[in-house]
């Protein structure tokens, strides 16, 4: 089986339809307002709108407050809230939605214990720590601290792009690899070209 790749950052209704006639198994809408691919909750279900059935909407959200959350559940219904900022588990699993927990690899972190506190439906997704950002940053971080035996689903992203993705699947295997600046010309902005390449080459390995 072939990985799945999630587009993320997607910003407009153009791109999405873009990423999807590439092949995207999953867009991503940043629900953030400190990112510079923010969408307000109106555009992202102007987005969704359009996305095939087999396409899969992941909501990114940021330390949101518990309304904040429940209005994307309730009027953008994506198929996964992302927590990708400090939320603590008992705050992601009181919506009894699906979810995918995002964790930041920064040093030291004791990564046995972190995945056993959450039971995300949609997996975890490892990204590249940095002090004042959550994600989005195009920085890698060293692969070989991912467990090769694991019980969850894995979501790889950080600092990957066109060039690097085959490589991270085969040493990987993640289920799923998740890009956002490594497909992008300019911030918040897709480029068609890069996107179908990463596409490619991501499920070029089998």
């Amino acid at each position: 089986m072939t990985v799945l790749v999630k587009i993320c950052g997607i910003t407009t209704v153009e791109d999405a339809l873009m990423a999807e006639e590439a092949g995207a198994d999953a867009i991503g809408l940043v629900l953030y307002q400190n990112s510079r691919r923010y969408v307000d909750l109106q555009q992202a279900i102007k987005i969704k709108q359009v996305l095939s059935q087999d396409t899969l909407c992941v909501a990114l959200v940021v330390n949101a407050e518990k309304d904040s959350v429940n209005s994307v559940i309730n009027h953008l219904k994506p198929s996964f809230v992302q927590f990708h900022g400090d939320e603590s588990p008992d705050f992601c699993h009181q919506f009894n939605y699906p979810f995918i927990r995002a964790i930041r690899m920064r040093e030291g972190l004791d990564l046995a214990h972190e995945t056993a506190q959450y039971k995300p439906m949609g997996g975890f997704l490892f990204d590249a720590w940095h002090a004042d950002q959550y994600g989005g940053t195009g920085e890698q971080f060293d692969w070989q601290r991912l467990p090769s035996q694991r019980k969850f689903s894995l979501i790889l992203a950080g600092g990957l792009n066109s060039e690097n993705v085959a490589q991270a699947v085969v040493q990987v295997n993640p289920q799923m690899v998740d890009v956002s600046g490594g497909v992008e010309r300019i911030a918040g902005t897709k480029d068609a070209r890069l996107v179908a390449s990463f596409i490619a080459n991501a499920k070029s390995i089998s």
